[in-house]
């Protein structure tokens, strides 16, 4: 039991800290610090179609997140989670695309769905290959394949799928209304994008937590050299934790297309990708935390969409809080003397 208070202790500490960082900052603003925080924590919560909003964000935030914390406990910083959503939504987008009118719907959405994971998944192992025979960090790798997969979306939206006539922003032609996710009536919610959240959650859990396979891709995050001495095949398990990741991350991208956007846009993570960056910093690779620290983080970032609406307030302070708590128990565990992640 001590042991448990103690590790609570920290994120606690720092939630402490966060949220009266931005309490002062609200201040400075001239802002009615609890009705701020009123709407932050509760605004998501207040209707149906508000509920229904934060749970699609939710689901592919738990989506990047969980597939994180496989490439964490691998000692991998997959920083390229952004462009693996990106690609997968390019990838939904390329099968969705050969529809036919009277065609098996199910088949497409299923299509879509294993397209936009095997397509991050090899997004990833690019990656993993750059610093494996390159000896290129999967930061910058990452962040450059970010890049890259946002170049190539904006060249099919501009280019060869363009909407016919012209090229826009706001995507290439949507998708026929056939393959568009069902939806609860009067919300955007499609049972199907939390559902399989749900499910992937439950997998990597099981593999990284009970399974022989992930005792050894944790050994390798803790040391690949003193892995390998012990028989672990340190490359392979690493590049088979950086591809579920991006198979995570891709699953999402093609959820957004046919659950949200019914097109391929180019802003497809929309920095979902970085938000489940920082619940997995939080969690520290631990499976059994991101959903919950997933779910606060959908929560403030759906709330702060009411606040220009009832306070007149930005909705940006939600990632000022999101990253505050991530900085101050960085900050404590380096005090401590542990690693960050």
């Amino acid at each position: 039991m001590k042991t448990q208070f103690v590790a609570l202790r920290t994120p606690v500490i720092a939630m402490g800290v966060a949220l009266a960082l931005t309490a002062v900052l609200l201040l400075l603003a001239g802002a009615d610090v609890l009705a701020a925080f009123g709407v932050l924590l509760g605004g998501a919560l207040t209707t149906p179609s508000r509920i229904s909003d934060m749970l699609m964000l939710l689901a592919p935030l738990l989506l990047c997140a969980v597939g994180l914390t496989a490439s964490f406990a691998a000692g991998q910083y997959n920083l390229g989670i952004e462009g693996q959503m990106t690609v997968g939504g390019v990838a939904a987008m390329w099968w969705l695309r050969g529809y036919q009118d009277g065609s098996p719907v199910i088949l497409y959405w299923i299509g879509a769905v294993l397209c936009g994971m095997l397509m991050g998944a090899v997004w990833a192992m690019l990656v993993a290959l750059l610093k494996r025979y390159m000896h290129v960090s999967e930061i910058f790798a990452g962040l450059g394949f970010n890049f890259v997969a946002l170049g190539l979306a904006l060249y099919l939206v501009f280019g060869p799928w363009k909407r016919p006539g012209v090229a826009s922003m706001s995507g290439t032609e949507p998708l026929a209304d056939a393959l568009w996710l069902p939806t609860l009536t009067g919300t955007r919610l499609t049972l199907v994008t939390p559902i399989l959240a749900i499910v992937m959650l439950a997998v990597v859990w099981r593999l990284i937590r009970h399974t022989h396979w992930g005792l050894q891709v944790r050994a390798c995050g803790l040391s690949a050299l003193a892995s390998v001495r012990m028989g672990v095949p340190a490359t392979r398990r690493t590049f088979e934790a950086m591809a579920l990741c991006g198979a995570c991350a891709g699953m999402a991208g093609a959820l957004q297309i046919i659950g949200i956007y019914h097109a391929l846009v180019p802003n497809v993570a929309s920095g979902i990708g970085l938000m489940g960056l920082l619940v997995a910093l939080l969690v520290r690779a631990d499976v059994r935390w991101v959903a919950l620290v997933a779910l606060f983080f959908a929560i403030i970032t759906s709330g702060s969409i009411q606040l220009p609406l009832a306070l007149s307030i930005d909705s940006s302070i939600s990632g000022v809080l999101q990253g505050l708590i991530v900085l101050a128990i960085i900050v404590a565990r380096a005090r401590r003397g542990e690693d960050v992640a």
